[in-house]
C-alpha cells in the first residue's frame, strides 16, 4: 500500500502504544482500538494494519531506533504519545485539521445513521452478510444465527430482523414491493449496491473481521 497522504511518521509511537497493549501484538483490523486510532487519524485501518506489521519487522534503521527508544521504556513511549497528542490538538481535532483536506470515507461506516441512530452502515453491512446466509422464512427473531448477531452488536433481534426485512425489498431476486417510506431504505440500498452485486464470499470474509468491532 502507498504512503497515506495523512501519514506522519510521528504516529508510529501510536501504533506502537497500540501494539504493546495486552495482549501485545498485531491487533485485528477491525478491533475497537485499531479503528479508534484510525478515525482519530483520518487514516483507514487497513493502512495503520499494514503499517503495525512494518513495525513488528524491525527491519529498518527507523525501526531499530524506534524499538531502541521506546520499545521498553514504556513511561517514555507515554510521555511521546502525551506531547504528540497535544501537538495534533487531541479534543479539538477540527483545528488541527484545518486547511487539510480529509475525504471521509471509511468513517462514515463507523457513525450512526442520521436516519436511525440505533445503527451504523457497519452494522447493516454484518446484517446483509447474515441476510445471504438465511432464507426469507428463518429471517425471524427465534433463529439463532439473529439473536447471536443482535447480541453482538447489543441491539433487540426484532431490529436484526427489521432491516432484514428491508434488504427484501433491496433484493431483485425475490421482487418484493420497495417499501420507500422505510426510513432505513436509502441506507440499505447503498450497503446493497456496494455488496449486494458482488462475491458473497468476499462479503463474509469482510464482515468475519468487522466482527471483532464489537468484541
Amino acid at each position: 500500500m502507498m504512503k497515506h497522504s495523512l501519514w506522519s511518521d510521528d504516529y508510529w509511537l501510536l501504533l506502537m502504544q497500540l501494539y504493546l497493549n495486552k495482549p501485545m501484538g498485531v491487533k485485528p483490523l477491525y478491533s475497537k482500538a485499531m479503528v479508534k486510532l484510525a478515525l482519530e487519524l483520518h487514516i483507514p485501518p487497513q493502512f495503520l494494519y499494514e503499517q503495525m506489521f512494518k513495525l513488528r519487522s524491525i527491519d529498518t534503521p527507523r525501526m531499530e531506533r524506534l524499538w531502541k527508544t521506546y520499545g521498553e521504556k514504556p513511561q517514555k513511549l507515554r510521555r511521546g504519545v502525551r506531547l504528540l497528542r497535544q501537538r495534533m490538538g487531541y479534543g479539538n481535532a477540527n483545528l488541527f485539521y484545518d486547511g487539510v483536506e480529509v475525504n471521509e470515507s471509511f468513517e462514515k461506516d463507523f457513525k450512526p445513521l442520521a436516519e436511525d441512530s440505533r445503527f451504523t452502515p457497519l452494522m447493516l453491512i454484518l446484517i446483509l452478510d447474515l441476510y445471504f446466509r438465511l432464507t426469507p422464512l428463518t429471517m425471524v427473531e427465534g433463529t439463532p444465527e439473529v439473536t447471536e448477531l443482535a447480541k453482538l452488536m447489543k441491539v433487540e433481534p426484532k431490529s436484526v430482523v427489521e432491516v432484514m426485512n428491508v434488504f427484501q425489498c433491496c433484493d431483485p431476486y425475490l421482487k418484493r414491493p420497495n417499501s420507500e417510506k422505510h426510513v432505513l431504505m436509502n441506507a440499505c440500498k447503498q450497503i446493497w449496491n456496494r455488496f449486494g452485486n458482488d462475491n458473497p464470499q468476499k462479503l463474509a470474509a469482510l464482515a468475519s473481521q468487522m466482527k471483532e468491532y464489537f468484541k
